[in-house]
């Protein structure tokens, strides 16, 4: 292991216990990850899943994401079916928030912000850690009575990269024609004006390099730079990166990139300004029975420059989840799936 330790955890007490690896560490603990080329932590309790806010930070130029987490995760949904009615208070359309894109929700709550409490798995060694949160969905949303769909997320912070990789799978009790997961990726933007960041890049958008300028005013989902599968060419690389303003006199900045490594497991992408830059996917979009799973897997780190990008994504091009290798205390390594290689989340 190096000197300093490769995986941290910490109490809300501040407390540093040792981590023995492929421990489950109760909710309460942030798990703190530094590597040689970055550090992040995990929450297990508050406002949970991903990478906790403004703790992703470049140890090359110090920069850290500007928004509330990156790879943070929603609800399940669906699109609403023609003629078919959206019970009042369910899912709010027709506005800046969410543009007039008719959905509704299928099963909740929002993980992120009203599951409170997920433990945390985690697992290290000399190379890599990885951590694994797990939470069920136990609110259905009308015209549905019944929710109990598990959810898995998989992070895995590499040395000697500038990048983490994280993949979510979803094992579902409902039926759709269409379901999808929401995640915020790579995370949101806070800024003030056009402060913080300088560009936005949208692979699947012409032009891709955006001024931080297109962002003064609030516009809806639907407004500007909505992607949606089937009515847009499927972009070779499914790439979302904002490039972070180091302040006065600095360098330019590098850029803070959320990859989709399968470009045909994003539904739904949109890039919108409400009061911040939301940038936020929806994976999924396909029907499903109960006992289906899908998901998606992702590459967040910072780059350069967009040649930097491509080639990162080209090396896991095409995988939709990730898997530890060897024993579950002590991995030996780590792999991508496929879609059909993805197996149902258990509890």
């Amino acid at each position: 292991m190096p000197a300093d330790p490769f995986v941290r955890v910490s109490t809300d007490k501040g407390e540093a216990p040792k981590l023995p690896s492929g421990r489950t560490y109760p909710p309460g603990t942030r798990i703190k990850i530094e590597t040689d080329r970055y550090t992040a932590a995990i929450p297990t309790e508050g406002y949970v899943s991903g990478v906790a806010a403004g703790t992703f930070v470049d140890k090359k130029t110090g920069a850290h994401d500007l928004g509330y987490g990156l790879s943070i995760v929603d609800f399940l949904l669906e699109p609403v079916p023609q003629d078919a009615p959206v019970p009042k208070g369910q899912y709010e359309f027709g506005s800046l928030v969410h543009g007039n894109i008719p959905k509704r929700y299928v099963e909740g709550p929002q993980i992120c912000t009203q599951a409170r409490k997920l433990p945390a798995r985690v697992s290290a060694n000399d190379d890599f850690a990885a951590v694994r949160l797990k939470y069920q969905w136990n609110v259905a949303y009308p015209p549905r009575d019944k929710a109990g769909s598990v959810w898995e997320q998989t992070l895995i912070f590499p040395k000697g990269e500038r990048f983490f990789l994280s993949a979510d799978r979803v094992t579902t009790v409902s039926e759709s024609p269409a379901l999808f997961f929401r995640v915020d990726m790579p995370g949101h933007i806070k800024h003030k004006d056009s402060m913080s960041f300088d560009h936005i890049y949208l692979s699947y958008n012409n032009p891709s390099i955006l001024p931080s300028t297109d962002f003064m005013a609030d516009f809806p989902p639907d407004g500007h730079f909505l992607y949606q599968r089937g009515k847009q060419p499927l972009p070779e690389r499914f790439i979302r990166a904002y490039q972070v303003d180091l302040g006065p006199g600095k360098d330019e900045g590098p850029w803070l990139a959320g990859m989709t490594l399968n470009s045909k497991d994003v539904y739904e992408a949109w890039c919108h300004e409400r009061g911040y830059v939301c940038l936020i996917e929806e994976l999924g979009g396909r029907p499903t029975k109960p006992g289906d799973t899908f998901g998606a897997a992702y590459l967040i780190g910072w780059f350069d420059d967009i040649d930097d990008m491509n080639k990162a994504y080209d090396r896991y091009k095409g995988i939709s989840g990730l898997a530890l290798e060897g024993p579950d205390d002590k991995p030996t390594g780590f792999r991508g799936l496929k879609t059909k290689e993805l197996t149902p989340v258990t509890l």
